[in-house]
């Protein structure tokens, strides 16, 4: 089980970092790389927050599993 919730919130931290960049993409805030489809791009910014509570929730859900 401690593999296993070690593996949630290392996926959990990594959505985390995908969901903020693609939210500060979305948002224009960060422009690069400076091709990409995602750059201000409203619904890229809906997307990264929903990314960003994702990883949140496997954050969560693997520290339940911790303290069992």
């Amino acid at each position: 089980m401690r593999a296993f919730g070690i593996i949630l919130r290392t996926l959990g931290i990594l959505l985390i970092l995908a969901g903020l960049l693609w939210t500060l993409q979305g948002l224009g805030l960060i422009m690069w790389p400076a091709e990409s489809f995602m750059l201000t791009d409203r619904s890229w910014a809906i997307r990264g927050g929903m990314t960003v509570v994702a990883g949140i929730l496997l954050i969560r859900v693997s520290a339940r599993l911790r303290r069992r």
